[in-house]
């Protein structure tokens, strides 16, 4: 048995196909397929299930997965120790982010720019970035699959995950201007019962705005009805402009969309104050009220701390850079 064959094992079963994984590792798919089929002659068992579309471990390959994992960190963590001696930092990191997190400048918090110094002073060491829901990169987390993440919080953060809030804005209803809830608005607020029944455009299951969503009309008395689901704040804004419904996205977050004035929210001529146009052109950004809801993003880590020093090294620098504080 070789460290390889346990490498291309495990990055098959986290790719879902030998194609995706010698991509991964720079090897070519017959080359990974021949040494996964190897590595199960020699332990005798079917470690995938190939018949699908998806390549999925089989029991066998579930109970030997972990013992594969340990033994390449085993390894990884050996060959670290002996490059910290060297003064030579090495290794992988890898970094998830919520959808559109490497776009973003908040409040002087910049994901690139953290990177691009972080591989500047250091450039043996490799960053993995990768894009999902908050729920599944906590979860990755937990589980040693991620080293740190950019995530939204729609609660407290679960046990074993330390986080540090790098954003926390209230959400607003983006809407055209001409819909009703402007005129309805009272000092460009509206309770979140007004979206009792109204066609939502929300992030998807999984995310922390949609965590808040959920949580805060439940309370309320109602089930929201989501009607367009999209991975980015800018993209819910522009569904809401072709008149889809209303996009619950973080102040500030929404393009084209601007507050209401204090008072215009009685004021029945839609033409004016509806930022980036006029009537049915323009949107308007209107709080969200009774109760009020708030959209959180934070840097998450394990509690433990990262198992490497470049993705030790990296916390720290990403931590210095964000704005924020600890987060309950």
């Amino acid at each position: 048995m070789e460290l390889a064959q346990l490498r291309y094992f495990v990055a098959v079963v986290e790719e879902g196909g030998f194609t995706r994984a010698g991509a991964r590792l720079h090897v070519s798919q017959p080359g990974v397929s021949a040494q996964v089929a190897q590595l199960e002659r020699e332990l005798g068992q079917r470690l995938l299930d190939r018949s699908g579309r998806r390549v999925t471990p089989t029991e066998a390959g579930r109970a030997v997965l972990s013992y594969a994992r340990a033994a390449l960190a085993a390894v990884e963590g050996v060959r670290r120790t002996a490059e910290e001696f060297s003064g030579l930092l090495r290794g992988r990191v890898a970094l998830g982010l919520v959808p559109g997190a490497a776009g973003a400048v908040v409040d002087g918090f910049d994901v690139v720019e953290v990177l691009g110094a972080f591989h500047d002073e250091h450039p043996g060491v490799e960053i993995a970035l990768s894009e999902d829901t908050s729920e599944r990169m906590l979860a990755a987390l937990l589980r040693g699959e991620l080293d740190l993440a950019v995530v939204g919080l729609a609660g407290e953060t679960p046990p074993g995950v330390s986080c540090q809030v790098v954003l926390d804005e209230p959400l607003v209803a983006a809407v055209r201007a001409d819909d009703p809830l402007v005129a309805a608005a009272v000092d460009g607020g509206i309770p979140l019962s007004a979206l009792r029944g109204r066609a939502l455009i929300s992030l998807p299951w999984g995310t922390g705005l949609r965590g808040v969503l959920e949580r805060a009309c439940a309370q309320a008395g109602f089930a929201p009805r989501v009607d367009f689901e999209a991975a980015a704040p800018a993209v819910l804004v522009r569904l809401a402009a072709r008149g889809l419904g209303v996009a619950v996205v973080p102040s500030g977050a929404e393009s084209g969309a601007s507050p209401r004035a204090a008072g215009a929210g009685n004021d029945t001529d839609t033409d004016s104050g509806s930022g980036s146009g006029s009537g049915s052109a323009g949107l308007c950004a209107l709080r969200i009220t009774e109760p009020g809801l708030t959209g959180r993003v934070a840097l998450a880590w394990r509690t433990d701390g990262p198992p490497g020093p470049a993705a030790r090294k990296l916390l720290g620098r990403l931590r210095s850079g964000a704005p924020g504080r600890p987060a309950p």
